[in-house]
Formats: structure tokens, C-alpha cells, sequence
């Protein structure tokens, strides 16, 4: 339930915490910014945090902590084997999952090296509502396909919908149909798709996708990653859900699910990953991985600090004052956004608000990267770290074209519990200036593009002097202003 304020025009997010811990944080001029951005390769993947004033690169393992987590790390068992942190972290999966089988991981993308390595063969296709960078980077490389399902209203960019990312079951059983479910390694269901805006999955989509895997004999796989940001959604726009308790959702969705994994570096607020099922028969199947890629079975490559933080993080999880901090400052920051006319993916999702690059900058071909140059953009007018989700985040197909991406979007995550209300209307200011000055924006060119996940390590140049013009203005607009 959201505290509402006696006078309106003071109705604001109110933060259910205090601050304890603080870190100082530099703004850089603007002519020193141009120079990191362009020495970072216009990618924001490689600029240093120390050149960054509002890192919203991503809330993964940068949310903050809560003073229970950081108190329970100094309790840690570490041992190699027959870790009592260990059988915490199983106690708390039990707790919110209901789940009995836990196979830990260092984090999700290397739970989803497990689960493609003990499942995905040459040939075989993975059906997902939308596909996650990693993820898709798993299975193809060990032979198999990734077809999206997400029903088409999840790619407008604006709409009321309050469930943009939900399966379409109809083209889900025609691919099983077609495939054959023999030839189907599993079906994905993202929770809060990341690449198309953060937008959350229904509950009864979710469970009607676990019924059509059931009747077909075909692994149900729940990525619940941003599971937290998903049930905050249900819980406020799904009429079933409203009276329902946290762990009530959680629970109904690992009874009916075969196998569930996810990052504990948003779920929960920690790092590290898990995978857990009721059937014991899934763990026993991936089993040997986790020791030949991660760790023993009870650490699975995490420290153990990180597992007793993750153990706290994930009993916070089911509390809706901890999980509506999120969704709650993002949708603040869309709606500010919106009324400065910039366009924004809507309605709100979790991760961040996420810039529709497609329309700021409509004349930069695909090719040109629009995404990555307003991320570049938007770091020389506010020292402010976003996340290029674009056909950059894509990657070549076989015979190296380019894939365009359905989405241009630059996602500014916000991590939880780190930013102040003033923070998030100054990232507002400094996109609204961007955006006023956009016909100044222009397009990159690769300098050095990696073959495999090149938006983390790729660099790129502008081309002209297009960046240059944009510091010029700055200056003419703000003065000696950072």
C-alpha cells in the first residue's frame, strides 16, 4: 500500500529506508566527459565508474543492500563442503520457492550455461517469450535456436497493456506442433523482459505457458531473475493477484514450473545464481556441471559472504515494501519523462526507463547504432551511464549480417535503494536537454567489433564531429555549469 501525501503536488516515491552508508560521487566538465566516452570507445561498457556521476548501466549486483545482509555476512561458513551457508541459502529458496532441489551457480548467466549444456543439443530450438543477450549466446553456441513468442503487442512501444510481456500461446503451441517436442530443449519464460522495456509477464500467462509444456510433454524454465519487479506488477495490476501474499504468487509459480533459476544479483539484492526444481530428477540432470564449470555443490563458484547476503536478500524479496522501491521510482521517472515529451517505453516496466531511441533519433539508420549513440549523447550532457538495448546488444547472424533489433531503446536502470529523489530529476533534466538537442546527435561506426557479446567490449567512433558540437552547445546553454 503506497503512502499517499496530504497536499498532491508533493506526491512523490517515499523511500520505506534511511541511508547509513554513503559514497561521494564526481561530476566531470563537460569537455572531459566527451574525452572518456570517445577513450571508452562510445561504448559505456568500458567508461570507469570513477567518471561516472549516476551509473544507470544496469541494477544488476549494484543494488543496495539491506543492513540485515550486510550483518549476516559476518556468519559465514567457509568451508568447501558442508557449508552451513549453504543450507541457509537452501532454507531461504525453500522458504520463498517452496522447493526442496538447489543447485547454486556464481550467477545467472552461468545457471544458464548449465541448463544449455545439459539440455540444448544441435538442432534443437528454445521458445521464450523474448530472449536475453546471454542467454541467446548459450544456445547458440552449442547448436540450437532461440524463437521469439512474445505476443505482439510487447513491440509497442506505447500502450496501455499492463502486460507487455506475455507468451502468445497460440504461436506457442503452434512451434511445439512444428518443431515436434522432441526437438524442444525447454521453454523460457522471462519474468520483466529485459530487452523490450522490463515488462512484466501475468500471472496467468505464466501459468497457462506451464500447462501448454505440461499437455506436451515439453521443460518449463522460469527465469525469475526480476521476479520481484514482476510479482510488485501482478500484485498491483492483476486482479487475481491483489489479495494474494508474495510467497503465495512465488509459490503457485514453482509448483507449476519444472525448473526455475535466476541471478541473485537483482533477485535479492546479493550476487551469485541458483537453479531449483521440485523434481530432483532436473538437478540430478545438471548435476555434473555445476562442479565442472562453477564449484563444489555447496558454493557453486559464490563467496560465501555473497550467500548468506543472498540467503537474507531473498526472505526481503516477499516483502512489498522492499520490492515496490523500484517499479515505484522508475514509473516516477517515466512519467517525467512523458511530460517533457520525451518518447519513453510505457507503460512503465521494471529494470528502468528505457528510451525509445527508434523516434529521439529517427534518422539514424540501424547500422549507425541509434541506441548506443544517444547512450554516448546522453553521458556528454550529464556524466550519466546507460545501457544501449538496441542492434548493438544483438549479435550477427551465420552469414554476418546484422539482426536489427525490434527495439532501439537505451535503458537507465535504477538500482534500488542507491539514487535520491533529486538524482532521478536531474538524470530527467539532462535527458530532456538531450532530447531538445537531438538533431545535433549522429551515428557510430565500428573500431573494433568482437564476434560474441560485442556490446560488452566492442568500440566504436562517431561519425563527423557530431559529439564535439554537442559539448559546444552545452556550453553555450549551461556556461561554466558541470
Amino acid at each position: 500500500m503506497s503512502v499517499k501525501f496530504y497536499q498532491p503536488e508533493n506526491q512523490v516515491p517515499l523511500e520505506m529506508h534511511k541511508v547509513r552508508v554513503v559514497q561521494k560521487l564526481s561530476l566531470l566538465p563537460v569537455e572531459e566527459r566527451l574525452k572518456c566516452i570517445q577513450e571508452a570507445g562510445n561504448n559505456t561498457f568500458l567508461l570507469q565508474n570513477k567518471d561516472v556521476f549516476m551509473d544507470m548501466l544496469t541494477d544488476s549486483g549494484v543494488n543496495g543492500m539491506s543492513d540485515q545482509q550486510v550483518a549476516s555476512m559476518s556468519i559465514a561458513d567457509d568451508s568447501y563442503a558442508g557449508s552451513e551457508t549453504f543450507n541457509r541459502v537452501k532454507a531461504a529458496v525453500k522458504e520463498v520457492f517452496g522447493t526442496d532441489n538447489v543447485l547454486p551457480a556464481h550467477q545467472g548467466r552461468a545457471a544458464e550455461n548449465i541448463l544449455a549444456e545439459a539440455y540444448v543439443k544441435p538442432g534443437m530450438v528454445t521458445l521464450m517469450n523474448f530472449h536475453f543477450t546471454t542467454t541467446k549466446a548459450h544456445i547458440t553456441r552449442l547448436g540450437g535456436e532461440v524463437i521469439e513468442l512474445v505476443d505482439k503487442k510487447g513491440l509497442i512501444p506505447k500502450s496501455d497493456d499492463p502486460f507487455k510481456g506475455n507468451f502468445d500461446l497460440k504461436a506457442l503451441r503452434a512451434a511445439i506442433k512444428k518443431y515436434g517436442p522432441e526437438k524442444v530443449a525447454f521453454v523460457r519464460i522471462e519474468a520483466g523482459t529485459n530487452l523490450i522495456g522490463g515488462q512484466p509477464v501475468s500471472l496467468e500467462n505464466m501459468l497457462a505457458v506451464a500447462d501448454i509444456c505440461h499437455e506436451f510433454g515439453v521443460k518449463s524454465v522460469l527465469d525469475a531473475s526480476l521476479l520481484q519487479d514482476n510479482v510488485y506488477f501482478m500484485k498491483v495490476r492483476e486482479p487475481q493477484c491483489k489479495f494474494m501474499e508474495t510467497k503465495e504468487i512465488y509459490r503457485l509459480l514453482a509448483d507449476k514450473m519444472d525448473i526455475i533459476y535466476f541471478s541473485a544479483r537483482k533477485l535479492g539484492f546479493s550476487r551469485g545464481g541458483i537453479i531449483t526444481a521440485h523434481d530432483k530428477k532436473f538437478t540430478d540432470e545438471m548435476m555434473e556441471f555445476v562442479p565442472l564449470y562453477e564449484g563444489f555443490l555447496t558454493y557453486g563458484g559464490m563467496e560465501v559472504r555473497s550467500m548468506e547476503a543472498m540467503a537474507v536478500g531473498l526472505l526481503e524479496s516477499l516483502d512489498m515494501e522492499y520490492i515496490s522501491q523500484g517499479p515505484e521510482f522508475i514509473a516516477y521517472l517515466v512519467n517525467e519523462l512523458d511530460k517533457y515529451g520525451v518518447p519513453v517505453i510505457k507503460p512503465a516496466g521494471g529494470l528502468g526507463a528505457h528510451l525509445n531511441c527508434s523516434e529521439i533519433v529517427p534518422n539514424i539508420p540501424h547500422n549507425q547504432y541509434p541506441a548506443d549513440a544517444v547512450a554516448t549523447a546522453l553521458y556528454i550532457a550529464g556524466g550519466i551511464r546507460g545501457m544501449e538495448r538496441g542492434t548493438l546488444s544483438e549479435q550477427r547472424e551465420p552469414d554476418g549480417t546484422e539482426r536489427y533489433a525490434e527495439l532501439e531503446l537505451l535503458r537507465l536502470a535504477v538500482p534500488r535503494r542507491v539514487f535520491t529523489l533529486s538524482q532521478i530529476k536531474y538524470c530527467a533534466d539532462r535527458v530532456k536537454w538531450m532530447y531538445d538537442n537531438r538533431n545535433l546527435i549522429g551515428g557510430l561506426e565500428w573500431v573494433s567489433e568482437p564476434k560474441v557479446l560485442r556490446f560488452f567490449f566492442g568500440r566504436l567512433k562517431e561519425i563527423g564531429y557530431w559529439q564535439e558540437e554537442l559539448v559546444a552547445k552545452f556550453r553555450a546553454d549551461f556556461g561554466d555549469s558541470l
